[in-house]
């Protein structure tokens, strides 16, 4: 799986599950150093609708991560949700385990199946020579075994449908749908869809997606071929479009590009505590303007860079504490208030890209809780985040391009409509 600020290794189901809504309230509250103005409270109560809770006890769960600087056995089996201690032991000890543990290196790809209780029932580990890899696999003796098999994959597009009731992470869980995926698919659409604030139940998406395969077993995901989201009762799609090997972008219907100069969120899938509205500063005591949106998440979650920039400033700010100022032209600038540690590419007229990350979430400053408080800005002057309209990121086709793309983009349209008009939730 490539890693990224997306990234969060968790069980993956196999097999559809329920899970329970669970109604939480979480307080992030935080301000823009300005003048005090009058303003009135508004409370709304909100009302959660609780969902049957089914048994899980049977559930296989896919998970894959890499190996990280540092890691132990017991950090990776940890992180891959693989808790027995007979899988420590055997990875540790095991002479069939020799090669994982002679090419156990940071950015190595591993791949395991659990159980929910835990307990590794497989896992495979890709060798350096990218032509074998070693399989560990549970008998029905309960006793585990590791063989080198060849590692030539099959790819095969698998395609999905899910409606939301909660999240989009339930949604995907009792769709089948691996985290890897879902995570794609906010990337995909995160310069038209806010996924921390926009999404509504009853919005429905549809996936198609690479699954490599080793000997009929499943090995990892790969890149999403086709999406449809309906958020709202408005249709985002998008198609792959590989100009060259390996290298291409996602394209609307009329071969549009979808990745757009902004993104809508500088967080993945956090809980927006405030929107762009005037609220009471809890320290202060005082009404004020709250020029940003804030991002409810733990201290550490990754902040990412909206758009290309250059970093303005790096530092502490006052009431902003450890805060990021990126410029992205003559006219729009953003900025990021109350982390708790700035990324290493945090300085001072360092040049950032989209979507990279340029410091941690925490509650410096005004705060008195852990999130993140983002800002846009035109002409230094802020504007609500999450109304911002933002141009095309990539250039549009050339003819000769968008008439290729109307030709092979024809299969996987037809297969979003065919299930956008019908019960069908599989198809492979």
């Amino acid at each position: 799986m490539r890693r990224s600020v997306y990234d969060r290794v968790r069980p993956l189901p196999l097999l559809a599950t329920s899970g329970v809504l669970l109604a939480a309230v979480a307080t992030a509250v935080a301000v823009t150093p300005e003048q005090p103005i009058r303003a009135q409270m508004v409370t709304e109560q909100l009302t959660f609708q609780n969902s049957a809770v089914l048994d899980n006890s049977d559930q296989i769960f896919l998970s894959e991560t890499r190996i990280e600087s540092g890691d132990t056995l017991q950090q990776l089996l940890n992180r891959l949700n693989a808790t027995d201690l007979d899988a420590v032991a055997f990875l540790r000890n095991s002479p069939e385990a020799t090669q994982l543990r002679q090419e156990f290196v940071a950015g190595r790809s591993v791949f395991a199946q659990t159980s929910s209780q835990g307990k590794l029932l497989s896992l495979q580990f890709p060798l350096g020579d990218k032509e074998r890899m070693l399989f560990i696999s549970r008998g029905n003796n309960d006793t585990l075994t590791g063989t080198i098999v060849s590692s030539q994959t099959e790819t095969h597009t698998v395609t999905r449908s899910a409606q939301i009731e909660s999240s989009l992470f339930a949604a995907s869980d009792l769709a089948a749908i691996p985290d890897t995926i879902a995570i794609q698919m906010a990337e995909i659409f995160g310069s038209e869809i806010d996924f921390h604030r926009d999404l509504r139940k009853g919005d429905r998406f549809t996936v198609s997606y690479e699954v490599e395969y080793v000997d009929g077993r499943p090995l990892r995901t790969g890149k999403i071929t086709a999406a449809e989201f309906i958020n709202e009762g408005r249709s985002h799609r998008a198609i792959w479009f590989e100009q060259d090997k390996d290298k291409g972008q996602y394209l609307s219907p009329e071969g549009k590009p979808i990745r757009k100069s902004f993104l809508r969120s500088p967080l993945e899938f956090s809980r927006v505590s405030s929107g762009f509205s005037r609220r009471f500063h809890p320290i202060l005591k005082t009404w004020r303007a709250h020029q940003g949106v804030d991002y409810a998440a733990p201290t550490g979650t990754p902040v990412r860079a909206t758009g290309n920039a250059i970093v303005q400033f790096a530092g502490n700010q006052n009431g902003y504490g450890n805060v990021v100022i990126l410029r992205h032209d003559d006219k729009h600038s953003t900025v990021y208030a109350h982390l708790s540690r700035f990324a290493k590419n945090a300085k001072k007229g360092g040049r950032i890209a989209q979507g990279e990350v340029i410091g941690h979430v925490g509650q410096t400053g005004w705060a008195t809780g852990s999130h993140l408080h983002y800002e846009f800005r035109i002409n230094n002057t802020p504007v609500n985040p999450l109304t911002v309209k933002a141009a095309s990121y990539q250039a549009n086709l050339n003819p000769a391009q968008l008439k290729a793309f109307a030709e092979r983009s024809k299969p996987a349209l037809a297969l979003l409509e065919r299930l956008k008009q019908s019960d069908i939730t599989y198809l492979e």
